[in-house]
């Protein structure tokens, strides 16, 4: 090795000496200058083995100073300086510009790694997926052994992490991954800086696209199917059909009107949907709840007819007028129109969402899901005769709970 002040020249003499004329080549001495110059910690380098005692290794790594690799690097490697023979030609990492003697300091077992950043770059270069065993976990995420380099997978990319989490929770739950296998795919090769990132999310949305693709084979249009509501959104539920999701849109619910999803399911229940429509291009699924329910429509001609006294409760109110809840399960029509003899401008001044009318039919149109309704077409003695069999039903009801004493003569 080089003592403390020893200065190795033979390399930089056949850099600043022609061989020929012996003049000074200052074009390959400001070369060489640049060029260590541009050396970094981190930077994988080749070089020739010039010395090999039982220090370790001297590397002429072509710059102005050769590199020493300390016997104990070696010895991480399971090997021993004598390992290497002089000529023989090593990869070689940078691992310090100049220590305490002022040498430049190699690794080989950080460059023996070369073979695995090659082979993470291979995996990222072709978008594949690695199954990984997990060796550690801190607060970021977790460590993740790929050859021998030490990967790291953000917690924002493992997909098993609950959202939600405080800080000592979410750590804890990384923990319990330790020792488990996991697939992933590499967000970031950086040899450099020595960063090897991975992601179990990117993995995974890959891994449910080529379910996705399978199902989509196997699914026909009108087939009814099995499966679990994976998420609830306003718009509709989401539904796992065995690795890809399919939607419920909120209006193939049910065939009454639902306020929101929640009203009728949770995540975690298994049901029957029905298949509605298949999107190759687009790779979405359309399923239906109603559709393997009875359309009340197709019973309302026998229930109901033009001129009948039904009641309804007012679902939701419109500036065209009401909408009514029927007993099948239909909602039907109150136009404004049709709430009062004398002109109305606000449909609220007359009825109220959640409270019971008693209506009349108007006009029915099964094959349009139509109903027509109306408040004003209800004579003053009809209504009067209903409301007194409301009142007599409400005392019945509280006779009955015990809040009222019954009436006496």
């Amino acid at each position: 090795m080089l003592a403390s002040g020893e200065v190795r020249v033979h390399s930089m003499t056949d850099i600043m000496f022609d061989s020929q004329t012996t003049e000074i080549d200052f074009a390959a001495l400001l070369e060489a200058s640049f060029a260590e110059d541009s050396l970094e910690r981190g930077d994988l380098v080749e070089g020739t083995v010039l010395i090999v005692d039982n220090y370790g290794l001297i590397v002429d790594i072509n710059q102005k100073r050769d590199g020493v690799v300390p016997r104990h690097d070696i010895e991480k490697m399971n090997l021993s300086a004598d390992s290497f023979e002089v000529g023989q030609t090593v990869d070689v990492t940078i691992v310090r510009l100049e220590d305490d003697d002022g040498n430049l300091v190699l690794s080989v077992s950080q460059a023996a790694q070369s073979e695995d950043w090659r082979a993470a770059a291979d995996l990222l270069e072709n978008d594949e997926v690695y199954k990984a065993y997990i060796a550690d976990s801190n607060k970021g995420g977790l460590i993740v052994a790929f050859g021998s380099l030490r990967a790291f997978v953000p917690a924002s990319h493992v997909s098993d992490v609950p959202r939600g989490l405080e800080e000592d929770e979410r750590i804890a739950h990384l923990r319990t991954m330790v020792g488990k296998h996991i697939n992933i795919k590499v967000l970031e090769v950086d040899r450099r800086r020595r960063r090897l990132v991975f992601s179990q999310r990117e993995a995974q949305r890959e891994e449910r696209e080529a379910r996705k693709e399978m199902l989509l084979d196997n699914l026909r249009e009108g087939q009814t199917i099995k499966g679990v509501v994976s998420g609830i959104r306003d718009f509709g539920a989401f539904i796992d059909l065995g690795g890809a999701d399919g939607l419920v849109h909120i209006s193939e619910m049910a065939w009454h009107r639902v306020k929101h999803p929640t009203n009728l399911l949770s995540v975690g229940d298994e049901v029957d949907v029905y298949v509605l429509k298949l999107d190759d291009e687009g790779k979405r699924i359309g399923l239906s709840l109603k559709r393997l329910q009875p359309n009340p429509w197709s019973l309302v001609e026998e229930k109901y007819h033009v001129g009948q006294l039904v009641e309804g409760v007012v679902s939701r109110i419109a500036p065209f007028g009401a909408f009514v809840s029927m007993d099948l399960g239909i909602e039907a029509l109150l136009h404004i129109s049709q709430l009062a003899d004398h002109e109305v401008s606000d449909v609220g001044m007359i009825v109220e969402p959640g409270e019971t009318y008693l209506l009349r039919i108007i006009s029915i149109e099964a094959d349009r899901q139509r109903l027509g309704l109306s408040l004003k077409a209800v004579t003053a003695e009809e209504q009067a005769s209903w409301q007194a069999e409301q009142a007599e039903q409400t005392e019945a009801e509280e006779v009955d709970a015990g809040n009222v004493e019954p009436a006496t003569v």
